[in-house]
């Protein structure tokens, strides 16, 4: 079975739906659809596939509750890597060496709504309301300081991140008409910045634009600055971004790669959480809810 596929065909089905995964407001790396067995938020690629924010958990963790899942309900995918490993002869010894390689797992949660006889386990956080346009400059600058990734202002109608001299390259703030289109072109840009190779090592210097690999890091730098404008609050016009030639755009490059969805949403999470300065887990709880549920 090709959990790849499964899970590309998914999101393809929501793309033709007109919804757009990584736009769902409550998408994030803090918060939205969490494993009731960690308390934890998923993966990234989790939360576009779960659809919807609150506590989930297997059909085993809900009767080991003391409740059950409602008949009739229908179990939502998620996935999860698990190392297998492997025999390999060495050609010039002839001794047998273990190659451990990772493997794209899936299995099925429920939300507690889905159940009868369980409350939510855990009460939503308490929120302190910051101002979301205050938190993105805070944010923005931390990570530039935090990281070093000068950013420059200069009046023009071009926004880009140049390797070269790994700085961000931004028009004025007061060239655009909202101040949260800034700050969704600033943090396109920042997601880019990740990829150095002083820092995640994402970058490949034969991205060009319209090929393949300039596809596949525009995508991981569009669900990277959706999310973080998602933890921050801030509202953008998606007009753009929810027209039918965006859509068509990414059905066409998912299509013609299974395998991309995937790995681009990891690359996101991972470039989410280094400019929110959050934490690098290796899983988000997934693979323990996994075992559970076995």
């Amino acid at each position: 079975m090709n959990v790849y596929q499964i899970v590309t065909d998914r999101i393809i089905a929501e793309l033709e739906k007109g919804i757009i995964p990584w736009e769902r407001p409550w998408t994030g790396v803090r918060d939205g659809a969490y494993s009731r067995a960690t308390a934890r938020p998923y993966s990234l690629l989790n939360q576009f596939l779960l659809g919807r924010p609150g506590e989930w958990l297997t059909y085993k963790q809900a009767q080991q509750a003391g409740g059950q899942v409602r008949k009739g309900e229908k179990g939502s995918m998620v996935v999860f890597w698990k190392l297998d490993a492997k025999a390999d002869k060495d050609r010039d010894t002839g001794e047998l060496k273990i190659k451990q390689f990772p493997i794209l797992k899936y299995y099925h949660v429920f939300h507690v709504d889905q159940c009868d006889g369980i409350e939510p386990k855990y009460k939503e956080p308490a929120f302190t309301p910051l101002d979301p346009i205050e938190e993105a400059e805070r944010v923005l600058n931390d990570y530039s300081s935090r990281c070093g990734v000068p950013i420059v202002h200069e009046k023009g109608n071009r926004a880009f991140y140049r390797p070269s001299e790994d700085a961000i390259h931004l028009p004025l703030m007061e060239q655009f008409s909202k101040q949260a289109e800034y700050y969704s072109v600033a943090f396109h840009e920042s997601v880019h910045s990740t990829g150095h190779k002083s820092r995640l090592n994402r970058l490949d210097n034969n991205s060009r634009f319209g090929n393949e690999v300039y596809s596949k890091e525009e995508l991981v730098a569009e669900m990277g600055a959706a999310c973080i404008l998602h933890e921050l609050g801030i509202e953008t016009d998606s007009s753009f971004r929810n027209s039918a030639a965006y859509v068509q755009n990414w059905l066409h490059v998912l299509k013609d790669d299974p395998k991309m969805v995937v790995h681009a949403a990891g690359k996101a999470e991972k470039a989410v959480k280094l400019i929110l300065n959050v934490e690098q887990a290796e899983q988000n709880g997934e693979g323990h809810a996994a075992e559970e549920a076995a």
